[in-house]
């Protein structure tokens, strides 16, 4: 990917690919997109994807494969034990993440349970730079507390700080002094945070934590699920790295926690996971819970295709024109829409645009779930399936009230090398549309909420008859068979 500026001034991302295996779409009637709404209770996940135009939800698992990674497939080993498929992934993440020890997982959420059950203790405290739904559920079950000790910038919606993903480390410096070392199980960084637009962290900020983590005797663990992308924006943005290789970049990275543990379905565009690390005692403590878990220690849940396949993309994370596709769509995106005075998360980050719900629907309170409601609006007008990530993703508190969450976001995530620029000119004139009529969308309440992660199956419905009159308004600019 490129952005190449025109003969006319207009500068565009360009495709380093050309499209072999197309997949059909459908852009239903904005009646039937109602209904389908309506049946999945008003929760983008409950969406059927017949119904679904453009499937911004997530970039987990939906990357577009590679040919050479479709074509790997085809050498598996399905061994039980043994597999040379696992060894030529072992040689990949040897290679790629520069780490010798490797134990394989279904996928990320997987290695998140093996280490909280080996290294979190009741009482423990984790600091982070952000938490993921996940993540946050694994490290509470098993007894600990995470701490979000991110920088100020992080949660201005409009900013030039280019690494609102950095740990503050004065911050941390008074986790330790407050809780005492003994009580950090340990560090987490995220590359990039998935949950406050995919901010990247810089590599001065990550050496300044393992610097206290050194003084300490902490151990640093990295999220590495969008390490792809974050290493591709400290090349672009850190002086120090601009004429680094992406793998050189990678390497510095993983060099400075002892722990990495990563989701295939981000990095690898396949399913899977893994946990690596160079300390043989730290891979000892793990090692029993694969088994029990996930599957045998070579292939640890994973069919042996998917092993073989996780290997190609693991080399091809390396290559900077396969990693810069999905950050090119998105700033392209995230400058148009601010262009046209809509809230987008800036400067754009990884894995998608994210659109400030919360002043995009300054009318309509947090209680009453303004990302999931936006959401909800954007698939009726449009049929693009995006997420909230605002406090339908968070918990409630011990008296049942909901932890507002810091910021009210829609995702809409671009997978690499999967979406065209007409589509996402489409994307950008029906968010536009709806910026224009944004006084029409309600909010909504829960009419059925799981108690754990509740956002994936919750239901939901308006707090009103709004959808109708969005629906109505819609029709009248766009007509009947829109």
């Amino acid at each position: 990917m490129k952005t190449i500026k025109f003969f006319s001034g207009q500068e565009l991302p360009v495709e380093l690919h050309k499209v072999r295996i197309v997949q059909k779409l459908f852009l239903k009637p904005i009646e039937e997109r109602f209904e389908a709404i309506e049946e999945g209770g008003y929760n983008t996940f409950l969406l059927n994807t017949k119904d679904i135009f453009l499937d911004m939800l997530t970039d987990s698992g939906t990357n577009a494969m590679s040919d050479n990674q479709v074509s790997s497939m085809l050498q598996a080993d399905d061994a039980y034990a043994g597999s040379q498929s696992f060894y030529r992934m072992e040689s990949a993440l040897q290679e790629v993440f520069n780490k010798k020890l490797l134990l394989p997982v279904h996928q990320g959420r997987a290695a998140e349970n093996i280490i909280s059950q080996v290294f979190i203790k009741e009482g423990d405290v984790i600091p982070m730079n952000y938490h993921f739904t996940t993540t946050k559920e694994h490290m509470e079950i098993n007894g600990g507390k995470v701490l979000e000790i991110y920088t100020d910038e992080a949660l201005k919606i409009k900013s030039d700080f280019l690494f609102k993903g950095n740990i503050d480390i004065q911050k941390l410096r008074d986790v330790i002094a407050e809780y005492g070392k003994d009580r950090v199980a340990f560090i987490r960084m995220e590359a990039s945070t998935n949950l406050i637009g995919g901010q990247p962290f810089s590599i001065q900020n990550m050496r300044e934590v393992r610097e206290i983590a050194d003084e300490h005797g902490l151990m640093v663990v990295l999220d590495a699920s969008l390490i792809g992308e974050n290493a591709y924006f400290i090349k672009q943005r850190e002086e120090e790295f601009k004429d680094a290789s992406i793998k050189e970049i990678l390497h510095t990275m993983t060099g400075l926690s002892e722990l990495v543990y990563f989701s295939s379905r981000k990095v690898s565009s396949t399913r899977g996971g893994g946990i690596c690390t160079d300390d043989n005692d730290l891979f000892l403590k793990m090692r029993d819970l694969v088994p029990l878990y996930e599957g045998f220690l070579t292939y640890g849940g994973m069919s042996v295709r998917e092993i073989e396949a996780m290997a190609v993309g693991l080399y091809e994370t390396t290559d900077e024109t396969v990693i810069n596709q999905s950050p090119s769509f998105i700033k392209f995106a995230v400058e148009k829409l601010d262009s046209l005075g809509i809230p987008v998360v800036m400067p754009a980050g990884a894995l998608g645009c994210h659109v400030d719900a919360k002043d995009f629907l300054s009318h309509v309170p947090q209680e009453e779930y303004p990302a999931g409601a936006l959401a909800a609006a954007l698939f009726i007008v449009s049929g693009c399936r995006g997420m909230e990530r605002g406090t339908i993703s968070s918990v409630r508190d011990e008296h049942g009230n909901d932890i507002l969450a810091d910021v009210e976001l829609l995702r809409l995530a671009f997978p690499r090398r999967v979406f065209t620029l007409s589509q996402t000119e489409y994307l950008i004139d029906r968010v536009n549309w709806l910026y224009q009529n944004r006084e029409l969308v309600g909010g909504l309440k829960f009419v059925d909420e799981p108690p754990v992660l509740r956002f994936f199956m919750g239901r939901l419905a308006p707090t009103s008859d709004w959808p109708q009159k969005l629906i109505a308004k819609f029709k009248e600019d766009f007509g009947e068979s829109l």
